[in-house]
């Protein structure tokens, strides 16, 4: 009987792995009930790594290669050669492959926005999402702390952690950037290889190598949209006050054309249209001045020197100024510097 049981039994001579889908990382040989036939070969691919794992405890990781399982190449196998108990061996032996090439195109993103704190507007909420790459560097680590003893562990198995890992550096990577928030979405580059830095230790942790972080889009929040798109178009008209004061007052005509049709709102904005327009005119008066010194010839010189000066402004013109230069300096179009600057220049007029 133990003759016929002998006959029957399947002895494997030859262990390989030719992997036949995307995305699995740890596979485990099907030996089952079988036994290794002594100097049996095992065949590790390129970009495919084997632990042998004996009695639940890894013995031995082999790269890429032909290998020979005999005593010299595997001293484990000593204890398998029970040729008096035709190889009915006690000790249990399994082989598990490794995929060691690039997991690329994995997604990550913010599902809800996530907290930041930003230089120049304090706690903000960014939302941002792109794709990165990973490999298995390390089997016997990855094997002991995440893939088991399952017959096979696969990227989609894994992708909630890793995806976590992304999501819980986001703020380091802003910091260590030192990129102003509005400027995130046209730094990305920089931004993506500050993430990868902050979160490759997490992968390192578990055998994992983070090789590869893209950051397709920033999201910026409603308001802070609102200001990007006023220092876009202070950019458009150059430094300029007047300049921007006269953009400034084009962009409310048409709230107050929409306020004119449903009667509600118009002295708010005709205030705020006056105040602009008041201040447009101080400023444009300091830029011809200014002009009037070095472009203009003898005879148009002397025309400006007898042109009646501006009428002079009233206290509430200027308090009304004055608001509203609080205004574009708290939204951070108008810089300290500058808002102190015109500041006291409109108050000289109140003496």
């Amino acid at each position: 009987m133990a003759l016929m049981d002998f006959i029957k039994k399947q002895f494997i001579d030859v262990i390989e792995w030719v992997e036949d889908g995307d995305g699995v990382l740890a596979w485990r040989y099907p030996i089952a009930d079988r036994e290794i036939q002594y100097g049996a070969a095992l065949t590790v691919r390129e970009s495919q790594m084997a632990v042998f794992v004996n009695e639940g405890k890894v013995a031995d990781v082999f790269g890429p290669g032909l290998h020979k399982l005999t005593t010299q190449t595997l001293p484990v196998l000593t204890y398998l050669k029970n040729w008096d108990k035709l190889f009915q061996s006690p000790f249990k032996s399994d082989v598990y492959f490794f995929s060691t090439r690039q997991q690329l195109d994995q997604r990550w993103g913010t599902t809800q926005p996530v907290s930041i704190r930003d230089k120049d507007f304090g706690a903000v909420r960014l939302r941002a999402f792109g794709n990165y790459g990973f490999r298995v560097t390390d089997p016997k680590l990855f094997h002991t702390e995440v893939s088991g003893t399952r017959d096979r562990y696969t990227a989609a198995e894994l992708d909630g952690q890793l995806r976590a890992y992304l999501l819980q550096h986001i703020s380091d990577a802003v910091a260590s950037a030192g990129i102003p928030f509005l400027d995130l979405a046209a730094n990305q580059v920089e931004f993506a290889r500050q993430l990868r830095e902050a979160v490759a230790p997490e992968f390192t942790k578990i055998g994992l190598a983070l090789e590869a972080v893209t950051v397709q889009s920033v999201s910026l929040p409603e308001e802070l949209q609102k200001i990007l798109d006023q220092r876009i178009g202070m950019g458009m008209v150059g430094s300029d006050m007047g300049r921007f004061m006269q953009y400034q007052t084009a962009q409310a005509i048409p709230k107050m054309a929409e306020g004119a049709g449903s009667g509600s709102g118009i002295a708010g904005d005709a205030m705020g249209l006056g105040a602009g327009v008041a201040l447009g005119q101080v400023l444009a008066q300091n830029l011809a001045q200014g002009l009037q010194g070095g472009a203009m010839g003898g005879a148009a010189a002397a025309q400006a020197a007898t042109a009646p000066a501006a009428a002079p402004m009233k206290a509430d013109e200027i308090m009304a100024m004055l608001e509203k230069l609080g205004d574009l300096k708290a939204k951070g179009i108008l810089t300290d510097e500058e808002f102190a600057a015109k500041k006291a220049e409109l108050l000289a007029k109140l003496v």
